[in-house]
Parts: structure tokens; sequence; C-alpha cells
């Protein structure tokens, strides 16, 4: 077949999550999922789905997105472009949410973290990059916007034992954290966003870190 200069094919490689070398050490099995290489099981999906039920487990999900919005209009910003009202959010609270097109089409699901400097958007990992540049297309008001999703690495820790698995990390009461509540703390030194939530139907909590912390989190 000769070579037709006006086409062309671009295959991109697909990027490594911060666990990725401890995944290969711990023998898992590795798919690509959004542009990631993601584990989809060790030992096997039974097994690891009892360990959640009645213990704890680990899931590698840094292939999700998180987006970051500052400035003085971030609040008025973020209730524009989603459909729950996040200005009732505490300091540290956590909202489930949606961005909509003007069709009322969904953009994607969210989950809206009100931090002390800022608004940390979490948003699903194969929309990740539409998602930023639809948020970009609609700025407006006195914001700045930062697509954190390669800088950042995240643990979600789930299960009825996830609490005092984390606990041994961190000298910050978790007893007194609520669901869909976070804080911004350390664990074993590393600076962390350590939330109470997930998607497992169990208690659990979601860490998210600095990429070059990766390996010592997982440690």
């Amino acid at each position: 077949i000769d070579f037709l200069p006006h086409l062309s094919i671009i295959t991109a490689m697909p990027k490594k999550t911060p666990f990725h070398d401890m995944h290969i050490k711990n023998n898992a099995k590795m798919v690509e999922f959004a542009g990631f290489l993601m584990p989809i099981q060790f030992e096997g999906i039974i097994p690891e789905h009892e360990t959640v039920r009645t213990g704890v487990g680990v899931f590698d999900v840094s292939h999700m997105g998180e987006i970051e919005i500052r400035g003085e209009d971030r609040m008025a910003f973020i209730n524009y472009i989603t459909t729950n009202d996040a200005s009732k959010l505490a300091l540290n609270q956590v909202q489930y949410s949606t961005m909509l097109y003007p069709d009322a089409g969904i953009v994607d699901d969210v989950l809206v973290y009100h931090l002390r400097d800022r608004i940390f958007l979490v948003v699903n990992a194969a929309n990740a990059d539409k998602d930023y540049k639809w948020i970009v297309d609609n700025k407006r008001l006195d914001v700045e916007l930062n697509n954190l999703s390669d800088d950042i690495g995240q643990l979600a820790v789930q299960g009825p034992k996830a609490e005092p698995a984390v606990q041994k990390l961190c000298d910050f009461d978790l007893s007194a954290m609520e669901f869909y509540w976070s804080t911004e703390t350390q664990l074993k030194d590393i600076p962390v966003v350590l939330s109470r939530t997930g998607y497992t139907g169990e208690d659990g909590f979601e860490i998210y870190c600095e990429r070059q912390y990766g390996a010592q989190l997982w440690d």
C-alpha cells in the first residue's frame, strides 16, 4: 500500500498512573481505559469484591480528572456551570452535581469540593479533556482555571474497615468526618485532600495527592 501523505493515523500511547509500577509489581491485569493503563484485577474479581464488602480494598482511580477553580468569583462560577447549589456548601463539604448543556443534556456528573482557597472539581475520566474545554469555553467572572488531571494521583480506600486503615496514617480524627466531607491534611507527611466519599456502597475515603508522592503514598 502506497503511503498517502494526506492521511495520517496518530495512536496516542496510554498514560500511566502514579501507581503503575506498583500494579506491575503485584501482577495486576492491566487494560487501557480512558487513555490510561489501569488495573482491573489482581487476585480476582470475586475475592476482591468480597474484600471490599467485608474488609478494606484500595482502588487506583488516578484516571479521573481534577480541575481547580480559583478567584474571587469561584463560588458564583461553579453555581453557573453546575445544577446543584454550591453556595450551600460549608467549608470542606463535598457535593454531587452535574454540568448541563443549554438543551439540558448532561456534560458530566461531578464532585464539587469547597476547599479553603479554591473549588476542586472531580470529573469522569473519559470526559476530562472535554469537560475542561467546556468549562473554559463558558468561563466568566473573576476566576482562574487549572486542569490538574495529569498532576494528581487518586486512591479510593473502600470497605467497612476503611476508617481504621486510613486512621493509622493520619492524626486527623476520621470518626468526626461525615459522608461527603473532606479535609486538607497529611498522610505520613504527604499533603493530601482526603474525603469521605466513594461509589461502592460501603464506607470509604478518596485520597488525592500530587503525582510525585504516588509511590510513597502506596507504600
